[in-house]
């Protein structure tokens, strides 16, 4: 692992195709086999080295042909449209895994991905209540995707469910909700109806701080 400081903290959202709580959560496969979805935080306070990350966003879509971890991954990293060259540059090299220790996210990542698109600087809108269980991402003309509570089949009633990792490499907790998701970019998908989590994360070289 390079010796590179950095930390990312702020609002994370990973919306996906599966049924409501994700399978690869508990270790078992994709509801319809293949995974398709999409992580996307609004970093509050972060940096890499000198260089600060404070307000910016990013996204990456995702495919997978299986389950994750037989890899063979394709995703598509998207940049906010503010960040500089040295910010951008700062923000792919975390994205890379190459300045993360084993078992972490970014370098999970990084083994079970095998093409990485080419990355996309644009507007991201990003709005977020995680108590609400209500998001929303909007990158014009390559991703729009909204979040709210799962709903009770029978009253229409909002459901709330948590899911609790303490020794999670992506959050240690996050609200359960409901995603629609448009992905027209170079990962192309649409799921009416799938799987989101939000949470609060820290993530630094070492793995999820909070």
């Amino acid at each position: 692992m390079a010796e590179v400081d950095w930390r990312l903290k702020g609002e994370w959202v990973k919306n996906c195709n599966c049924a409501f709580g994700c399978p690869c959560d508990f270790n078992a496969r994709p509801t319809q086999g293949h995974c398709e979805g999409l992580v996307a935080m609004n970093i509050q306070e972060g940096h890499f080295g000198d260089v600060r990350l404070d307000g910016l966003k990013f996204v990456v879509t995702v495919s997978w042909p299986g389950a994750l971890h037989e890899g063979n991954g394709t995703i598509q990293p998207i940049i906010d449209e503010r960040a500089d060259q040295q910010q951008r540059e700062a923000l792919l090299a975390i994205m890379s895994g190459q300045h993360s220790a084993d078992g972490t996210l970014f370098n999970i990542m990084s083994l079970i991905v095998t093409e990485i698109l080419e990355p996309q600087f644009a507007p991201i809108d990003f709005t977020f209540d995680m108590e609400a269980r209500r998001a929303r991402v909007s990158v014009p003309g390559i991703l729009e995707t909204e979040v709210e509570p799962i709903r009770n089949p029978v009253t229409g009633a909002e459901h709330r469910i948590q899911v609790m990792m303490p020794d999670g490499f992506e959050h240690r907790g996050a609200e359960v909700a409901s995603a629609r998701i448009a992905s027209t970019g170079g990962i192309k998908f649409e799921t009416p109806q799938g799987h989101s989590s939000l949470a609060t994360v820290e993530q630094t070289p070492t793995g999820v701080a909070a």
